[in-house]
C-alpha cells in the first residue's frame, strides 16, 4: 500500500503530467496553442493534480459545469520542482511546522499551495492521500506558457471510463487508466510539505 502522503504521477526524465478540468472556452485554445491563453486567467490560483482519478472524482468524470474537458498537461520537471519548492501547506501540520505561527508566516509569503486530499479509486475514497498544488499569480505565467511541454485532451477517455465503471466493468477500466508511479521528492521539500515518502 502506498505511504499516507506520496506523490504518484506519470513522469519521465524531462516532464511530469498533471491533470486539469476546464470549460471548452479554456480547453480548446490551450489544445490548439499547446499553452494556456485567455480566457485562462493569470490572476487567480490554478490547481494542478498528478492524480487522474482524483480529478475524475472532482469533475464528475467530465460532467460538472465548467469541468467538461479533461486536459493532461505535461510540464517540465524543473517547473514542477520549482512550484513545490515555493509551496506552503494549506493547513497547519505539526510534523512540518515548528508552530502555527510559523505555518501562517510560510503561507503568507508563498506563491503556491499544497494540500493533501484522499486519493480515489474507480469506486471511491482510498486510505492514503494525493497531492494537489495551487499555483498563484507570481508563478501562473511560467506555468501557463513556459513550463508546458504538451497538452492532450483526455475527455473521451474520461467519458469511456465513466461508462465502463457504470457498467461494472472495472477491470477493463483499470487497464485504460493513465500510468502513475511514486515520484521522488527532495527530502527537504518532502519534509516541508508533509510527504511521507
Amino acid at each position: 500500500m502506498p505511504s499516507q502522503r506520496q506523490v504518484r504521477a506519470d513522469f519521465d526524465d524531462r516532464g511530469i503530467v498533471v491533470y486539469q478540468a476546464y470549460a471548452p472556452a479554456i480547453a480548446e485554445p490551450a489544445l490548439a496553442a499547446q499553452r494556456f491563453l485567455p480566457p485562462f486567467s493569470l490572476n487567480r490560483m490554478t490547481w494542478i493534480k498528478p492524480s487522474f482519478l482524483w480529478l475524475m472524482h472532482r469533475s464528475g468524470w467530465a460532467t460538472k459545469p465548467g469541468q467538461e474537458r479533461i486536459l493532461a498537461v505535461r510540464i517540465t520537471r524543473a517547473g514542477w520542482q520549482e512550484v513545490l519548492a515555493a509551496a506552503a501547506l494549506t493547513a497547519y501540520d505539526p510534523a512540518a511546522h515548528a508552530s502555527p505561527d510559523a505555518w501562517r508566516a510560510a503561507l503568507a509569503r508563498s506563491p503556491a499551495r499544497v494540500q493533501w486530499d484522499p486519493e480515489r479509486s474507480l469506486r471511491g475514497q482510498l486510505a492514503y492521500d494525493s497531492i494537489q498544488v495551487g499555483i498563484g499569480r507570481p508563478l501562473a505565467r511560467a506555468y501557463a506558457q513556459d513550463w508546458v511541454l504538451d497538452i492532450r485532451d483526455l475527455t473521451a477517455l474520461a467519458r469511456k471510463l465513466a461508462t465502463l465503471v457504470a457498467a461494472g466493468r472495472d477491470a477493463q477500466a483499470k487497464r485504460l487508466l493513465p500510468p502513475a508511479r511514486p515520484y521522488p521528492l527532495d527530502s527537504a521539500v518532502a519534509r516541508r510539505l508533509g510527504a511521507t515518502a
